[in-house]
């Protein structure tokens, strides 16, 4: 933790805090990269994540999307070729916030939503060349 983090990573780079800035701004913008930022460990912060399906209908599939997506506790959703083909993540800051989330999000798609709480904990140590 630091105070000017982009700085520090610039330093590390030989490079400024702008370049990096403005190569991070390009991934994103050329979708390399579809989201940067910190990585939290809610459990630790009293809160509870897990990853949630749909069956959606072809036909509604956008208008549910939009439904979805419109709630603060969906992190990130993707379309699956399967029956279940929306999987999406809910984060809240409780562990009751999820059936509270996953009661609204059944309400108003009038769809069944399959939880699947994390049973194990994995760390991934990636790290990508600059």
């Amino acid at each position: 933790m630091c105070d000017a983090p982009y700085q520090a990573v610039a330093e590390q780079l030989g490079t400024t805090e702008a370049e990096v800035l403005a190569r991070l701004r390009r991934l994103l913008d050329e979708r390399v990269l579809t989201r940067f930022g910190p990585m939290f460990q809610v459990e630790r912060l009293g809160g509870r994540f897990v990853l949630a399906a749909l069956a959606v209908p072809e036909a509604r599939f956008d208008t549910v999307a939009a439904q979805v997506n419109a709630l603060p506790e969906v992190a990130h959703n993707y379309r699956r070729e399967h029956h279940l083909n929306m999987w999406f993540v809910l984060a809240t800051e409780t562990p009751d916030g999820i059936a509270d989330a996953i009661r609204r999000i059944e309400a108003d798609t009038g769809l069944m939503v399959f939880a699947f709480p994390k049973r194990r904990e994995f760390f991934v140590d990636m790290r990508l060349q600059a």
